[in-house]
């Protein structure tokens, strides 16, 4: 049985900061860009060496700004590099020069090992391996051939059954055991990589989330034996198995006694089946089995820039946000506010659909409402906090005051689009915060503020669109009159729905900004 790692997956919280390390200081390649294969809106980046190479592949499922883990038993805990070990004092002087966080070097098993941290906090080791010839390392401007990163060496676990642990990985994959050091057991598999199984008795317990290695993959040959592996295992009764076809590889997923996730997965066909060498990782790829539009899918991926590449670099404001720049932006922007149970991707589907070559600019709520995002809460489905309300305004404003200038928006030639709470939001904004917002279109909006300022909205322009059949829709009227009141341009249309958005919605809104921005 042939065994070897064949990639290891993580999670990270910033995708732009991951691709600046694992491509910019570590000088990787990326191989690889796809929706999640569980979760479309999940984006999933593959790094490896020059050729995209089984053993070579580190992958990371963004969850863009999303909470942090916890490295703790039953997972993996520590990824290993393998570069040349006279490459060691390249690779240190390069940590310190580029402000990369770094202990050693040291020795562990006879090998001298840099600890750096990537931005998530994950552990990635460095490895001088003697004799160690990569198949096909990937060479920068920055990183010579001698001194590029070679393959994966390979990986820490953290066990509370490390016999056990140590007897499933090597009775199953192949691996053997070579030594034992203060309480770490290492395999080594016959392609050159190790596993290291640490007894972590007593240690806390590992919970999912950014900055947590998610599994470790091993080498399969073929999909006959993926197979034959997973009529093994449930036979000797191991636990639950899936198989997949991941389109790259066919693989199957299981947890080793200690709890780690493990998956076993094929060489072929790799990642050239879909893109030619030469363009490797150039093109986002959605899986086919989501039957979805892959403009919608882009629209809610995070975006990043490679290495000298154009880039808008996200602020540290108020609110999470999500930042689209189209590739041939036109000097307009439009902001979009999510309803309850949305989040800060949620609309931009529409917002790419509303104005193509607009800068898209989506906020995340900051209340939370029975686990959903909200920018406001609510007492009841029509009576709200008015003091968390005034609160989040006046964020929000600070929130648009940095955004206009952190990202070079115009507020003349912003559109302000909200759906439901989102929309509600909106109309409390230009009530207590007048000038702020010059045109925008509420979808299902309704007021929300208990006490009318007296304002002055000379200026404003507004479409509300209000489902015929919303059961909100009857308190649409009294947002009108107050805007109208205070001098705003209103248009308030019925459109054939209820609370849901449908297609009159995006045919409208984009005609109105046609005409008011143009």
């Amino acid at each position: 049985m042939t065994s070897g790692i064949h990639h290891i997956t993580a999670i990270t919280r910033k995708i732009q900061a991951n691709v600046d390390f694992y491509v910019g200081f570590l000088g990787l390649r990326l191989v690889k860009r796809t929706a999640g294969y569980e979760d479309a809106d999940q984006l999933h980046l593959l790094y490896g060496d020059a050729a995209a190479s089984p053993g070579s592949l580190i992958t990371f499922l963004a969850w863009e700004d999303g909470s942090p883990g916890r490295v703790g038993l039953g997972q993996p805990a520590e990824i290993a590099l393998a570069i040349k070990p006279e490459a060691i004092g390249f690779w240190l002087t390069r940590a310190l020069t580029h402000n990369i966080t770094l202990t050693g070097p040291a020795q562990e098993f006879g090998e001298p090992v840099l600890r750096l941290k990537d931005p998530d906090g994950i552990i990635v080791k460095l490895v001088g391996e003697t004799d160690v010839e990569g198949p096909a390392p990937h060479v920068t401007k920055d990183i010579a051939a001698s001194d590029a990163i070679q393959r994966i060496r390979g990986a820490t676990i953290f066990s509370e059954k490390p016999s056990e642990t140590v007897a499933f990985i090597g009775g199953h994959f192949g691996y053997r055991q070579v030594a034992e050091v203060d309480g770490i057991t290492r395999l080594a598999g016959e392609t050159g990589d190790v596993l290291d199984i640490r007894n972590a008795s007593g240690f806390w317990t590992s919970a999912p989330g950014t900055g947590t290695i998610d599994h470790i993959a091993l080498r399969a040959p073929d999909r006959a034996t993926v197979e034959a592996m997973a009529k093994r295992l449930a036979d000797e009764d191991a636990g639950d198995t899936n198989m997949h076809d991941r389109t790259y590889f066919y693989s199957l997923y299981v947890r080793e006694p200690g709890g780690s996730l493990l998956e076993y997965a094929t060489d072929a066909p790799g990642m050239t089946v879909d893109e030619p060498p030469e363009t490797l990782g150039s093109k986002l790829f959605v899986p086919r089995h989501f039957r979805a539009d892959p403009e919608d899918v882009r629209a809610r991926l995070p975006q990043f820039a490679l290495p000298g590449e154009e880039r808008i670099t996200e602020r540290d404001l108020p609110f999470v946000h999500r930042v689209y720049r189209p590739e041939s932006p036109d000097g307009t922007a439009v902001v979009l506010l999510h309803g309850t149970g949305g989040n800060e991707t949620s609309l931009l589907p529409f917002g790419v659909r509303l104005a193509p070559n607009a800068v898209l600019l989506s906020p995340r709520g900051r209340s939370v409402d029975e686990g959903y995002p909200r920018f406001f809460r609510r007492l009841t489905t029509v009576t709200f906090d008015q003091k968390d309300l005034v609160g989040e305004a006046e964020a929000f404003a600070a929130f648009m005051e940095g955004a206009n200038a952190a990202y070079g928006l115009d507020p003349g030639k912003t559109l302000f689009v909200g759906y439901s709470n989102g929309a509600n939001m909106i109309g409390a904004v230009m009530q207590l915060h007048p000038g702020l917002i010059r045109n925008a279109v509420l979808l299902r909006g309704m007021n929300v503020l208990e006490s009318a300022p007296a304002v002055d909205l000379s200026g404003t322009n507004v479409l509300m669109l209000t489902g015929q059949s919303d059961p909100y829709g009857s308190y649409a009227a009294a947002l009108e009159t107050r805007l109208a009141a205070a001098g705003a341009s209103v248009e308030n249309r019925l459109v054939a729905a209820g609370h849901e958005l449908g297609a009159a919605d995006l045919d409208l809104a984009k005609a109105y900004r046609e005409r008011i921005i143009g």
